[in-house]
């Protein structure tokens, strides 16, 4: 028995991938070996494969199915829940991989609803904003349904005929007699061009289309603990649906700016801040900046450079609201590098105080003097 192909992997999709990523993934597949376009002699198993990989992916329950359980999952899943498979890809199959058609057969009057298209807009926040949450405006351009024709792409005063080619079904059959038998494919309205009707007189706003575009914006609220690449979405403000379809959704894709001061791994961060070379050998009490405001931080006598020292809650907050990260405070030691000749001299002190035999460079004059005890 064959080993049946990841289904993530035949459409060409991450396990993350969003319902419409995948519709839109196969829809692409399947315009590319659909039997009636592609001659390859394996473009039908292709074709075949493709439709069971979206069976599964497409449907809640049969992918959360796959997910635990894999191939076998799928196919119990596809059992009790009576889905048709693969090998009951049909009409609607058919109209919604190549014309964007939802399921289903069309009414008389080529009436098929058509939802809108997902609107993607990027906006960029500092992480202050990112940390706490923020209230932002967020502008983007969509297709409305025109207000002059309310959505039919006709004059005012007229209407769209019914294409009488189609009958307004909006496809067209045609039946192939072969040596295998009688094959039967559907296409696209050539006349209508999918539509099922036409419109003789158009609309001087929209030139027929029944959509314009228009400059929009909304006020959002970002949670706290969003990174980059988090999403939020706006449900209804993408693209109108067509012929009563119902609008898209506009996802908002979030890019959090880097920090001068501050470096994020998930939900904690990190900072480096100086102290001096006396605090650090005699230890007391220092300021350290954090996102909500500075905080004091004790840190022990002979404290080394590199030393981390870590303020709990004072990181990112969990998305799914699992408390929050902690931030770690990286200290380092600054040695002076500019001292006077008093200054030298007590260093040199302590250094042999505490046994040390430190050589100081010859030095000439009055500082050499000093250094080497001479009178």
């Amino acid at each position: 028995m064959a080993i049946k192909r990841d289904y993530y992997e035949l459409l060409g999709v991450s396990k993350s991938a969003s319902a419409e990523e995948i519709k839109r993934a196969y829809r692409n597949l399947a315009r590319k070996y659909h039997p009636d376009v592609n001659k390859a002699s394996d473009a039908e198993s292709k074709f075949k494969e493709i439709n069971e990989a979206y069976d599964a992916l497409s449907d809640d329950g049969k992918r959360r199915a796959y997910d635990r359980f894999g191939h076998e999952g799928a196919a119990a899943a596809g059992s009790a829940g009576g889905g048709a498979g693969a090998a009951g890809f049909g009409v609607g199959d058919i109209f919604e991989t190549f014309f964007g058609m939802g399921g289903g057969r069309p009414s008389a009057g080529g009436s098929m609803a058509e939802r809108g298209d997902d609107l993607r807009q990027d906006v960029e926040t500092t992480l202050e904003e990112a940390v706490l949450g923020v209230q932002k405006t967020v502008k983007f351009n969509r297709l409305e349904s025109c207000d002059i024709c309310v959505g039919t792409g006709a004059k005012p005063g007229t209407q769209p005929e019914t294409c009488n080619q189609c009958k307004g079904a909006g496809y067209v059959r045609h039946t192939q007699n072969t040596l295998l038998g009688t094959f039967q494919t559907t296409t696209a309205c050539g006349r209508c061009r999918g539509e099922g009707r036409i419109v003789s007189s158009p609309c001087p706003q929209c030139s027929g289309n029944g959509r314009v575009r228009k400059n929009r914006e909304r006020s959002i609220r970002i949670p706290a603990g969003v990174d980059t690449g988090t999403r939020v979405r706006l449900s209804g403000e993408g693209d109108s649906g067509i012929r009563g379809g119902d609008p898209g959704d506009l996802y908002v894709v979030l890019h959090v700016k880097s920090h001068e001061i501050f470096e994020r791994r998930g939900t904690d961060l990190t900072c480096e801040v100086p102290i001096a070379f006396t605090r650090a050998c005699l230890g007391g009490s220092i300021t350290v900046p954090t996102i909500q405001g500075e905080e004091k931080l004790d840190i022990p006598e002979g404290t080394q450079s590199g030393s981390s020292f870590r303020l709990r809650d004072k990181g990112v907050p969990d998305l799914n609201g699992r408390g929050k990260g902690s931030l770690f405070v990286i200290v380092k030691v600054q040695v002076p590098n500019r001292l006077t000749a008093d200054q030298k001299q007590l260093l040199v002190q302590f250094s042999r105080s505490l046994g040390e035999n430190l050589e100081v460079p010859e030095e000439k004059g009055l500082f050499g003097r000093l250094f080497r005890g001479d009178k």
